[in-house]
């Protein structure tokens, strides 16, 4: 952690306010607000699913929480209702609809033993948490008018893990042990230096793949794969 980031976190926690200054919580929320609640709640039943052993159920409910938290952001633009307070709804719901859920993804269906499932579903979350923690602090970094993440983003983990999940049903020669190191090696690349360039064409990409990955889940679970 930057020094820089170290000050801005530590500023953050040791702010004091009266109480003519806290935010009134349910006034404040907006409609991009409401989607981003809608989904945390599509990410805890994504759990359910998980704990009761469907994990088909449990990616297509995850990937409604995916639709929902890109809503949010598109219904905050057009309705110019952006706020520094929404922005940390946002992040708190990305913790639930891409790590825990994709930590759970690994653990009940990919990983070969529970001890790896320990160890790569705390980097997921570390790694993960981390990364939000560095861009709430620092934003977003900007080059010739086009806004980028520093290093890559939960959604992009949470695909590796969805990836190698269907990789795990599709071909014989894949195998928890190798999704394992490709997951763990993907999850510091979160609070790398890498850029990830907000453009349409990166949300259409991601939309595109999700969208993809899901009709592959609902072919398998109805046993056409």
């Amino acid at each position: 952690m930057t020094d820089r980031l170290r000050t801005t976190v530590r500023d953050v926690i040791d702010r004091r306010v009266g109480a003519n200054e806290r935010t009134s919580v349910l006034a404040s929320l907006t409609g991009a607000d409401l989607l981003s609640l809608g989904a945390l709640f599509l990410a805890w039943t994504s759990v359910l699913a998980f704990l009761r052993g469907a994990p088909n159920h449990a990616v297509l409910l995850m990937f409604g929480g995916y639709a929902l938290d890109k809503l949010d952001g598109a219904y905050a633009r057009w309705r110019g209702v952006s706020s520094p307070f929404g922005r940390q709804i946002d992040s708190f719901i990305d913790v639930f609809v891409y790590l825990v859920t994709g930590a759970l993804l690994f653990h009940y269906a990919v990983s070969p033993h529970p001890v790896v499932s320990a160890v790569v579903g705390f980097l997921v979350l570390a790694f993960g948490g981390l990364r939000l923690v560095r861009h709430n602090a620092e934003g977003f970094g900007d080059e010739s008018g086009t806004s980028y993440y520093h290093g890559t983003t939960v959604v992009h983990t949470n695909l590796v893990v969805v990836v190698s999940y269907l990789l795990l049903q599709l071909l014989p020669f894949w195998n928890g042990w190798a999704a394992a190191v490709v997951v763990a090696l993907a999850c510091p690349l979160m609070i790398s230096d890498y850029r990830s360039y907000k453009t349409q064409a990166s949300h259409a990409l991601a939309g595109g793949a999700a969208l993809l990955a899901a009709v592959l889940v609902v072919l398998i679970e109805l046993g056409y794969l």
